[in-house]
């Protein structure tokens, strides 16, 4: 029996992408296909390296083949991504997408939650970078590990300096915590710190980039106002601890990406210190703050439930030693980040493909 591309393609139009509601061919997802005889290989396409159904996508295609055209096959699957943007901008265009972590209250655990996304992202291969953009209390150099680090800088053929993201882990970082002395306050007005976080993305080079998170401070004020309005967004992500109190700041905080004016995607909501698991009770849950706060949250504003993280010692440790958990791949806290990683990439390609309206992911 020959096979020909065509039937390989025929095939394939019976795998849906289960989040864009559309097949792989008319979502432009296989590429480089070679039929010879038996042997048929293709490149499929995901629309991120973190992609939580790569399995599942690639599994079914081998089905689709095997069941429509022949069980004698033999099939070569490779597996790359191209991570779609929001829009075209000129501003920042090397950089996709611009992910915000959010919180109404400090306290919950947003930088080690942004700081552990971006060490997940990375790790699956995407372009990432961070910027640290609570100006008041900055905690990347700790939990990177730079404590009294400083960024170089280059200048450019038209005569401007451009600030150079220190590099660890496979991200690219940006702090106002490098540009002051950890033991002074800070008493900048508004507009300073706002002026000051915008040097971040406007003034560095950060070459070409998948995702940029950036670590919000706590609250609703000036510098959030800033970066939603100043640069294109492709989604924020909310944390929260299951607590009313912190409930209640934070439901202020999600809503405010909602305003007229604002108007930024909201990816979903993580709750984080979700319950305390003893060692020697492996089996045990302890809701210390209360239970399903934050599922509770995404469910009244309609939001995806991005996942929960529970209290864990290894979690401080590793911030504070400047190796964040998400570096060690065996353990279980990792492997929930790297599930939430997956959900937050999920979220920004459906929205991506929804914003443009181009459903062929050919952006």
């Amino acid at each position: 029996m020959i096979i020909s591309p065509e039937q390989v393609l025929a095939a394939l139009r019976n795998v849906e992408d289960p989040d864009l509601k559309k097949d792989l061919v008319t979502l432009n997802m296989i590429k480089d296909l070679k039929v010879t005889g038996l042997q048929v290989s293709f490149t499929l396409e995901l629309t991120t390296p973190a992609c939580p159904m790569k399995d599942m996508l690639r599994n079914a295609c081998l089905n689709a083949v095997k069941h429509f055209v022949s069980q004698d096959a033999d099939i070569e699957i490779n597996i790359t991504s191209r991570v779609t943007k929001p829009m075209d901008t000129t501003q920042l265009k090397a950089i996709q997408n611009i992910i915000l972590v959010s919180s109404g209250k400090g306290g919950v655990g947003k930088s080690t939650v942004a700081s552990n996304l971006a060490i997940t992202l990375a790790a699956d291969g995407a372009k990432v970078g961070l910027i640290d953009a609570d100006i008041y209390g900055p905690s990347v150099p700790i939990m990177f590990g730079l404590l009294g680090a400083k960024p170089g800088a280059r200048e450019t053929e038209d005569g401007k300096t451009l600030i150079m993201p220190i590099e660890k882990y496979g991200i690219k970082l940006l702090s106002l915590g490098f540009f002051a002395d950890p033991d002074q306050p800070v008493p900048w007005r508004g507009p300073m710190a706002s002026n000051a976080v915008k040097q971040l993305f406007n003034d560095a080079d950060w070459g070409e980039l998948d995702y940029l998170i950036v670590d919000l401070p706590p609250g609703t004020g000036d510098i959030h106002i800033t970066i939603t309005q100043s640069f294109p967004i492709a989604g924020a992500v909310i944390v929260t601890t299951p607590q009313q109190v912190a409930l209640a700041d934070t439901r202020k905080g999600l809503a405010m990406f909602r305003m007229p004016g604002i108007n930024i995607p909201v990816l979903g909501v993580i709750e984080n210190m979700s319950y305390f698991t003893p060692a020697e009770l492996p089996e045990n849950k302890y809701y210390i703050f209360g239970k399903d706060g934050g599922k509770q949250l995404a469910n009244s504003f309609s939001v995806p439930f991005l996942g929960e993280i529970p209290i864990v010692q290894g979690i401080t440790e590793g911030g504070d030693s400047g190796t964040p958990i998400a570096m060690d791949k065996t353990n279980k806290i990792a492997l929930a980040f790297a599930e939430i990683a997956g959900r937050v990439a999920q979220q920004i390609a459906i929205n991506n493909a929804q914003t443009t309206g181009d459903l062929s992911l050919t952006i």
